[in-house]
């Protein structure tokens, strides 16, 4: 076999055997010469004897496979054989076959057309037998909510009835029933797809326990897991039931679809239709297609939508409600709005369901409207929009607003809150929140509320509350109580307009995703965002505006405002020491309100920005008012209020040590109190401002504050008016926080162009921050003018009109009436402050004072006419009185007065004594003051010599001055030097 294969190579390399055969023929036949022929003779035979040889030998070496090959190929030809046989013998049988037949022709056409009638009678048996099933295979649909696979069999089998059935007279009653059911089917799948609109789309929301991430998409909404709650289920729009389900029944055979798997129409599926209930409503939406029922259902969607909304508003109030209960929570005041705030965010949570769930049925009813344009043209199929359902749910958001709100102002605030009645508003919406009237009394005959098999504390409550329900009378107990009634409404907290300062955030979060749903073009079409917008502006803003002017003015129109104050607890609460004014409590808790509704309601912080603008305004020209009814008499400030007036002598006062250290921190004043150089310093400059002013005048009793409580009232004034610039400045440091939303969309929307920008409005409000704290200054600054000025009052008139030159024994050496009377207007006005002031500004009010009173005395030498040993004596008591009243005031030495006594007692010597005692204790007082005491020494004793000598003594006495000053001077440089 291999030397075979060779030689065929061998053949193949030099040309085809055929044609080698033909090219040998051709040689030996042209050839002419015996001898080549027979060489060519020889060499074919040789070639043939070794092709020979080589199948021998390949033979040999593959007997075997060629053994079988051969067997094979005899097996195979074997079978050939007896096949052709038996085809003939098949062939031979066929002729003879047509041959019998075509002489029985007739009789086997008669025979085959009866076979076709008899079939077709056995399948119309059967489909009127199947029809027969329907109602129990209905039944097992419809109870299993396979409502496609039972609207498959309704249709089919109508249409076989009204169809090649219609001749057959004893299926006229079922003909009757089922066209009956098939127009009332489609109600029942109405009501389904309405159960999951309102009710599975929301039914997972609002439980505590539920997962937070639980996706609401349509494709996502799912079955839910817990059980519907009795009051639920009782006002649900529930299916409407077949007058007889058992009488509907399954036409014929063939299959249907149902969730995308095909089944025999008789069969019912053991899969929960209800799974996905996106895929569920699509399911009725083909059903609904199938019964040409598209239109109803849309007109029946759009008359059920705004009672539907009604209705979850109406579960959700119960299901807050409920939860609060079940925590334990009452009617506090306090938490009413959180509960409203938790109603709102579940309405948004449910509304943004149902509006998802009104997509997936659009988006079905646009997919069959696809399918089928000539049939939904023909029908006259129009579908709603979704901006349809947003603006329901806008609507019912709206009333609903509006009642909580109280826009119509139907309701007192002034009733109690444990017996609400509010007047019924007359509104549709009202009627949604009605008790049911009485039927008839149910009486329960077991009660499992203590049974350890009773059913969740939730659970039951409802059934309670359905019960109770049912009866008539006023609810008590149970979670009602968390439901406000008003008329016939319900409500979970008490309506007022401060509830829009809880729900605004969230409310304008759920307007701006309507807005987005809604696209560009129509977000000016949002009537939420316009109800809102209306209602802030136009009315709750004109609310807090007329509330604030009404709580600012019942304390602003007192007879005197400035002498009422706020009581013990509200100092307390606040945290003060010292009494403030009502009024000043009142307008700093209506600057912080205002603030509260700035963070609240931060889209509209300009318009409240400029309320407390506006408020502190009016309560800056009522301080004002207040502090000019005590300062100015006639037309004419008094002197203290004058000079605190001028900007001049308030800078200068200002400006001294002693207001410096009052205004400084505790630890710098302590500090500064220890140099006594620095406070002398401070009181010898303004006791000479004050000296050099009212040194001579007599001061009328109109120029001064006689009353201590008009200085009480200033006094409280200053505090107050401190605390409320302290308050503002807080407050307005929050400012850029509590102002960071108004920049929002609201702003394109809501907030109109302000009359003055931001800035302005900043600006002035630190204008009246510093206003207020400038009266507090001003008060302070007239607080301490009018001690003083008191001092002037009684004691410039006891030197130019008192009589000193008294005879002891003769006449009385009592204390001059006029320093009895400065003593007791002292004391009174330091009671009045030291429970009024705080003490570092009770400090500064009296220190300081003695040295006044030592300038005033010794100034008032000068106007002495005469005085006496016995005068001098009287005066120095008066100087001793008033150190003694000082000193239990400023609990110090006030040694200034020590310094006046000594004074005057200077005045027991001579005039030449006086001279030799300047030179031997040195100068002690200014020259002025030592030719005083020496003028008054000359116009007192007698024997003092005439004009001249007189004259001299006073130049001796400015030369003795003179030389003790250059001691001083030698002794201060000498000092300078060694040092």
């Amino acid at each position: 076999m291999a030397d075979t294969g060779r030689f065929k190579g061998a053949v193949n390399k030099n040309k085809d055997p055929s044609g080698l055969l033909i090219s040998v023929i051709r040689t030996l036949s042209s050839s002419d010469d015996v001898q080549d022929r027979e060489t060519e003779k020889g060499r074919l035979e040789e070639a043939f004897e070794t092709c020979d040889r080589d199948l021998d030998e390949l033979i040999v070496q593959h007997y075997a496979e060629l053994t079988t090959a051969i067997r094979t190929y005899q097996s195979i030809t074997e079978r050939i054989t007896s096949s052709r046989n038996k085809v003939k013998q098949v062939k031979e049988n066929l002729l003879s076959c047509k041959m019998l037949l075509h002489c029985k022709r007739d009789e086997l056409r008669k025979l085959w057309i009866e076979g076709i009638e008899h079939k077709h009678v056995l399948q119309l048996l059967d489909e009127i037998e199947s029809i027969k099933q329907v109602p129990q295979r209905l039944e097992a649909n419809m109870a299993s909510k396979h409502y496609l696979h039972a609207t498959d069999m309704l249709v089919l089998a109508v249409d076989s009835l009204d169809g090649h059935l219609v001749q057959v007279e004893g299926l006229s009653d079922l003909r009757l029933e089922l066209h009956s059911k098939k127009l009332n089917i489609h109600l029942v799948l109405i009501d389904e797809l309405h159960r999951h609109l309102y009710i599975k789309s929301t039914s997972r929301l609002g439980h505590k326990n539920r997962d937070k991430n639980t996706s609401r998409l349509p494709g996502s909404l799912t079955k839910d897991s817990s059980p519907m709650s009795v009051l639920e289920m009782s006002s649900l729009s529930t299916p409407r039931k077949l007058l007889d389900t058992s009488q509907f029944s399954t036409p014929g055979s063939g299959s249907v679809q149902q969730d995308g798997r095909e089944m025999n129409q008789g069969d019912v599926p053991d899969v929960d239709p209800e799974e996905n209930s996106a895929e569920f409503m699509g399911i009725l939406i083909k059903a609904l297609a199938k019964l040409k029922k598209i239109p109803e259902t849309i007109k029946a969607i759009m008359e059920r939508l705004e009672p539907e909304l009604k209705q979850i508003v109406k579960r959700s109030t119960t299901q807050i409600a409920d939860h609060a209960y079940q925590k334990g929570e009452s009617l506090a005041q306090e938490s009413q709005p959180r509960q409203l705030l938790e109603l709102l965010e579940l309405l948004f949570d449910k509304f943004k369901a149902v509006a998802q769930a009104h997509n997936v049925v659009l988006s079905h009813m646009r997919h069959i409207a696809v399918q089928c344009p000539r049939g939904a043209q023909e029908e006259g199929i129009k579908l709603y929009e979704q901006a349809d359902v947003s603006a329901k749910i806008q609507t019912v958001l709206q009333v609903l607003l509006m009642e909580y709100l109280d826009v119509k102002n139907s309701r007192s605030s002034s009733e109690p809150s444990a017996q609400l009645s509010y007047a019924s508003t007359g509104s549709e919406f009202a009627a949604f929140f009605s008790k049911k009237k009485p039927q008839r009394a149910k009486q329960s005959l077991f009660k499992f509320e203590s049974s350890s098999h009773a059913i969740s504390m939730s659970a039951y409550l409802r059934e309670q509350r359905r019960e109770l329900y049912s009866k008539s009378g006023e609810l008590q107990g149970g979670a009602d109580d968390n439901l406000i009634e008003g008329g016939e409404m319900k409500f979970v907290c008490k309506p007022g307009a401060r509830n829009i300062t809880v729900i605004f955030q969230p409310l304008l979060r759920f307007i701006q995703e309507i807005e987005m749903n809604m696209g560009p073009g129509q977000a000016k079409q949002c009537q939420l965002r316009a109800f809102l917008t209306y209602y802030i502006n136009d009315l709750f803003l004109n609310q807090v505006r007329t509330e604030i002017n009404k709580d600012i003015q019942a304390v602003s129109k007192a007879a005197d405002p400035l002498k009422v104050l706020a009581s013990a607890d509200t100092m307390k609460v606040l945290g003060v020491q010292r009494p403030l004014l009502q009024s000043t409590v009142v307008v700093e808790k209506s600057i912080q309100d205002l603030m509260n509704l700035m963070q609240d309601l931060s889209a509209y912080s300009n318009q409240f920005l400029e309320m407390v603008c506006d408020k502190l305004k009016e309560y800056k020209e009522i301080c004002n008012t207040a502090y000019r009814a005590i300062v100015q008499c006639e037309e004419k400030l008094t002197i203290s209020a004058s000079w605190s007036k001028d900007e001049d002598i308030s800078r200068l006062l200002q400006s001294l040590p002693n207001w410096a250290n009052m205004t400084q921190p505790r630890q710098a004043r302590q500090k500064r109190e220890d140099e006594e150089d620095y406070t002398r310093t401070a009181f010898a400059k303004e006791s000479e401002v004050l000296t050099g002013n009212l040194g001579d005048k007599l001061i009328p009793q109109n120029e001064i504050l006689r009353d201590v409580s008009d200085l009480k009232a200033l006094a409280n004034l200053h505090e107050s008016m401190e605390w409320l610039s302290a308050r503002l400045k807080v407050f307005f440091n929050n400012l850029p926080h509590l102002c960071g939303g108004s920049s929002g969309s609201m702003d394109s929307h809501v907030v109109g162009e302000s009359e003055r920008s931001r800035e302005q409005i900043l600006q002035t409000l630190s204008d009246l921050t510093q206003a207020f704290q400038d009266i507090s200054d001003r008060c302070l600054l007239v607080l301490h003018l009018e001690v003083r000025v008191h001092c002037f009052h009684y004691l410039i008139p006891l030197a130019k009109q008192g009589n000193y030159a008294i005879v002891a024994n003769v006449e009385s050496m009592d204390y001059d009436p006029l320093v009895v009377k400065l003593n007791k207007d002292i004391s009174a006005i330091e009671e009045a402050m030291g429970a009024a002031l705080q003490q570092h500004k009770f400090q500064y009010i009296f220190e300081g004072l003695g040295h006044l009173i030592s300038c005033i005395l010794i100034n008032g030498a000068q106007y002495f006419k005469r005085i006496s040993e016995s005068g001098i004596k009287k005066m120095c008591r008066n100087i001793f009185v008033l150190q003694q009243n000082l000193t239990n005031i400023t609990m110090s030495r006030e040694a200034d007065l020590d310094f006046a006594r000594q004074y005057y007692e200077m005045l027991y010597n001579t005039a030449d004594e006086l001279l030799n005692l300047v030179v031997d204790q040195g100068v002690r007082y200014t020259e002025l003051e030592y030719i005083n005491a020496l003028s008054l020494l000359h116009r007192s004793q007698t024997g003092v010599g005439d004009l001249s000598t007189q004259n001299t003594r006073l130049q001796r006495l400015k030369e003795i001055i003179c030389e003790q000053a250059a001691i001083k001077q030698a002794t201060k440089d000498k000092k300078i030097t060694t040092v």
